[in-house]
């Protein structure tokens, strides 16, 4: 059954998908809260929706008068795959790389965070996209995933709300590939396991109080640390055992991932992180979201659910890898052009849908849109890990998109393109 944003006493995402087996090797592990009465071990992907409203009376971000002049918005999916979010105001955000002060400015920037370091949401009624890959290349991974989980239960409560996608970074951590984590990130993942500790394994306030509690802990790493330490090595290994423990499949932060799609479509709009196509809608996009959400948390070893599916999180044309949309060929010729175009719209309209957001590949020459603005490339290296741009943000105002390229009474307007 749908569910609808704001209702304090519905079911809201932090509780949809949080239903996990295996947690924690300790006495004090307790399951994430069961969302709905379905067991996440159904084997049915059809959506899941539970209504949720709110009573606030305060306007709309950028997205219209108060909350009751806009009808709710509803979701449908379990993890969130359709969504109806009607007169609301989007912004998309791309990959952030475990940079949070980048992070930060760009949610300031968008217009949906304050800027006192209080980490309030000033969005109001806006919906804001974030395209994945938070994991990776940066050292406040963890502490950027609180932050969006913080600014969700605030924004829901003024007809607003937060969506994630997860992208190749976060399947990848999950599979254990820890290729591309930063020292720095390990060390976050053994304080967060010892916060977590310190809190009886209760996963829902110390997730939420780690953005908080992190720029304490880091201020602390970085005064008692010695790098000559000969500890410096045991340091490291217990922070690969603790992204493990935290990142399995069946783990609480990967089962945090897990309430997140891979695609998910807001109104109009289709948002995933590399790329959507034709043979993607084909397999299912509601049974590809169930099926990654199913294996992050670790029913599939249990034989209670599907495998992952290679569709969506592996090879060169899955969902969280194709750079199809977003990489520039130097001089395309016409018909690969023309090629890519036609894929292009054979996708949005098995979908009935006007455009897709992507991020993965990032765009040097900032957020921008190509094939007549039928596709939005919004990831611009902004993380110090990448390349350590200037944040954009991408913004979708009454079918209007626009790229948001500095101070918020500074826009630069890349194009503006009415799909309406």
């Amino acid at each position: 059954m749908p569910f609808i944003i704001g209702d304090r006493g519905a079911a809201t995402q932090g509780t949809m998908a949080s239903l996990c087996l295996n947690l924690l090797p300790s006495p004090h592990s307790r399951r994430l809260t069961e969302a709905s009465s379905a067991s996440s071990s159904s084997p049915s992907p059809s959506p899941s929706t539970t209504p949720k409203s709110s009573s606030s009376s305060s306007g709309g971000g950028g997205g219209g008068g108060s909350i009751g002049s806009l009808k709710p918005i509803v979701v449908n999916g379990n993890p969130p795959t359709f969504v109806s979010a009607p007169g609301r105001r989007i912004v998309a955000v791309g990959d952030l790389h475990g940079d949070l002060e980048q992070a930060r400015r760009a949610f300031q920037m968008a217009g949906v965070l304050s800027s006192d370091g209080q980490d309030t949401w000033t969005g109001k009624e806006t919906v804001l996209v974030q395209l994945g890959d938070i994991l990776d290349r940066g050292e406040n991974e963890i502490a950027i995933l609180s932050l969006l989980r913080s600014m969700d239960k605030q924004a829901q409560e003024d007809g607003g709300a937060i969506f994630q996608i997860n992208g190749n970074h976060e399947t990848m951590n999950v599979e254990g590939d820890f290729r591309y984590v930063e020292s720095g990130a390990f060390e976050e993942c053994a304080g967060f396991l010892d916060y977590l500790d310190s809190y009886g394994y209760e996963w829902e306030e110390a997730f939420l109080g780690w953005v908080a509690a992190s720029e304490k802990w880091r201020q602390d790493q970085k005064t008692s640390q010695n790098y000559w330490d000969s500890w410096n090595l045991v340091k490291r290994q217990k922070g690969v055992i603790a992204r493990s423990v935290l990142l399995r499949p069946g783990g609480p932060l990967a089962c945090e991932l897990a309430r997140h799609a891979v695609v998910l479509k807001v109104n109009d709009w289709i948002f995933c992180h590399g790329g959507l196509l034709p043979h993607h809608v084909a397999y299912g996009i509601e049974r590809m979201n169930f099926e990654v959400s199913n294996w992050m948390r670790g029913l599939s070893e249990k034989d209670l659910g599907p495998q992952l599916p290679f569709i969506a999180t592996r090879g060169y044309d899955s969902v969280v890898w194709s750079r199809l949309y977003s990489r520039d060929v130097s001089d395309p010729e016409d018909y690969q052009i023309s090629q890519i175009q036609s894929i292009l719209e054979e996708t949005l309209q098995a979908v009935n849908a006007k455009a897709m957001v992507v991020g993965h590949t990032p765009q040097t020459a900032g957020v921008n849109c190509k094939y007549n603005c039928s596709i939005w490339r919004i990831d611009v290296g902004m993380s110090s890990g990448v390349l350590n741009s200037r944040p954009e943000v991408l913004e979708i105002v009454d079918g209007k998109a626009r790229a948001i390229k500095g101070r918020r009474d500074m826009l630069s307007e890349l194009q503006v393109v009415d799909y309406t």
